[in-house]
């Protein structure tokens, strides 16, 4: 594919998207229809797209609207790209500017006609309320936490130190191709500076050296006091990213709990390659296996802190959805406290910017379980080089 027909395939997804369907599902869409399009022109199709999204706003207005093509006319001057050489209309590229179109940008185009003068301070891109919610948890910073979540997100790596140390990862993924340096956010975490697409290939991957981990989630995982923990059950365990991470630093006997046990269907495999054993409950085999020293709670939430990641989330977002994570929230914190063996930990955690999530739960929950002590909190945002995280470390008094 041509520069020019990427542009033309971002477009199709994008139209698809504001009409509704998820970012997933019209990328996958368009891929199944065209069985022509390799696997680099799928990735630029793809960074198109989530690109697109990150500012969405700001590109529907330099292009004058909110419109697969308009969108892309404002990225493609935002970044610099030559307009006449991607919309020529040649091939599969996009019809070349309309009178109109050209007109229209005349009031944000550089003297050059290639960059433009961006009004950024106009769009804080995400939603209206989500900008009211980010401002009230985050007063000083949140303009820049807002214009932090426009760029893509950094790929980071964790180490698996029981089967590898940081040397030879480094070693190991550089005969796969793939940079990395060391993150000083967690002692664990390398990002990854070249080739990040070549890591599920790479032989550090496949023989559990090292997996695919935000450098902010692996940093919450090490505040966590593991050296006094024997039994921990990752309550919320999703995929099992931070069991796994628990894993690999302590020797504690982990379980992994979901409420949807789908989610949990790559715990074993992953384990397996890591070299650990993680056991799946079932809710009804929770009580028969606890107390537990520790209970984390990776709560379902906003995922604001990721929204970098998967940009199309945050103008799905609604407001009643909000309401209903929080008491989703509540209630998990009601059920699973009582998991806690007496002088036990109990950790609430939320990739959320949200204090609504955060903060204000934490206290909720104490008012109404006062036999918790908050020993420590902790958040994390874009602005740390990092996901948005939040952990708040409960104690249960014996």
């Amino acid at each position: 594919m041509t520069p020019g027909a990427r542009v033309s395939a971002a477009i199709e997804c994008l139209d698809a998207i504001f009409e509704g369907a998820p970012a997933e599902k019209a990328l996958t869409g368009w891929a199944r229809r065209s069985r022509f399009a390799g696997s680099k022109d799928r990735a630029a199709v793809r960074d198109h797209v989530f690109d697109a999204l990150r500012q969405r706003d700001t590109y529907a207005g330099l292009g004058g609207a909110l419109a697969g093509r308009s969108v892309m006319i404002g990225l493609v001057i935002a970044q610099g790209l030559t307009m006449d050489h991607l919309f020529d209309g040649q091939g599969y590229a996009p019809a070349p500017l309309t009178d109109a179109e050209r007109q229209a940008l005349a009031g944000v185009m550089c003297s050059s006609d290639t960059v433009a003068t961006l009004p950024s301070e106009w769009f804080w891109d995400m939603p209206d309320w989500c900008v009211q919610a980010l401002e009230r948890s985050h007063p000083n910073q949140a303009k820049q936490i807002a214009d932090a979540l426009k760029s893509r997100a950094p790929v980071d790596i964790r180490l698996n130190s029981k089967l590898s140390t940081m040397d030879e990862a480094i070693r190991d993924l550089a005969v796969d191709g793939i940079e990395v340096e060391p993150c000083d956010i967690a002692k664990s975490a390398l990002r990854v500076t070249q080739n990040p697409r070549k890591i599920k290939l790479s032989d550090a991957y496949l023989s559990g050296k090292v997996e695919l981990q935000d450098a902010g989630s692996q940093a919450l995982i090490e505040a966590l006091p593991l050296t006094d923990a024997h039994i921990i059950l990752d309550y919320c365990a999703g995929g099992g990213g931070k069991a796994l991470a628990m894993s690999a630093i302590c020797d504690a006997k982990i379980y992994a709990h979901d409420i949807d046990a789908a989610r949990m269907k790559d715990i074993p495999v992953r384990a397996e390659r890591a070299e650990t054993h993680i056991r799946c409950l079932e809710t009804s085999e929770l009580a028969d296996q606890g107390p537990f020293d520790l209970v984390l709670c990776d709560a379902p939430c906003s995922g604001s802190g990721a929204w970098r990641r998967s940009p199309d989330a945050k103008w799905r977002f609604t407001q009643d959805r909000f309401g209903e994570l929080l008491e989703i929230q509540s209630d998990i914190l009601r059920k699973a406290h009582l998991l806690v063996a007496p002088g036990g930990y109990f950790v609430f955690a939320t990739c959320s910017l949200f204090h609504e999530e955060n903060e204000d739960q934490v206290k909720s929950f104490l008012k109404e379980i006062p036999s918790f002590t908050c020993i420590h909190q902790k958040s994390w945002t874009p602005l740390d080089g990092c996901d948005g995280f939040f952990a708040a470390i409960l104690q249960l008094k014996d």
